[in-house]
């Protein structure tokens, strides 16, 4: 069984940074692809970023682009968010998601098999 789980949550004043991790357990195989999602009190979750395994392509929301960054981990099957230049509108609950079986990730949360708690990212002075 996949396993998820974030961490790095927090409390940041605006133009400051956070970074998320992402650790998974349990996978068989290197093809898979890991996002980070975001989810506002009452909205659907909307994709930040994402990145593939094997062939390490990335994708990021043109809301982030140039402030966060997806990179893999120190540790096998870790991934981090680094998170620069926070705003108040990046406030939101942050959830890691693996899709297994693919070489390029996808942007679209309904792709992912297995999905984390989640870690509260909270951006106020």
């Amino acid at each position: 069984e996949v396993q998820v789980v974030e961490s790095g949550g927090g409390l940041v004043q605006p133009g400051g940074s956070l970074r998320l991790s992402c650790t998974i357990t349990g996978l068989t195989s290197d093809d898979y692809g890991i996002g980070w999602f975001r989810r506002f009190p009452g909205k659907d979750r909307e994709g930040v970023s994402c990145i593939g395994n094997i062939r390490g392509g990335t994708w990021y929301s043109a809301l982030v682009n140039d402030r966060f960054t997806i990179s893999r981990g120190s540790a096998k099957n870790t991934f981090d968010l680094q998170m620069n230049s926070l705003k108040p509108e990046d406030t939101a609950e942050y959830f890691c998601g693996v899709e297994t079986g693919v070489y390029v990730c996808s942007s679209f949360a309904y792709g992912y098999d297995s999905w984390g708690k989640g870690t509260q990212v909270t951006v106020s002075s």
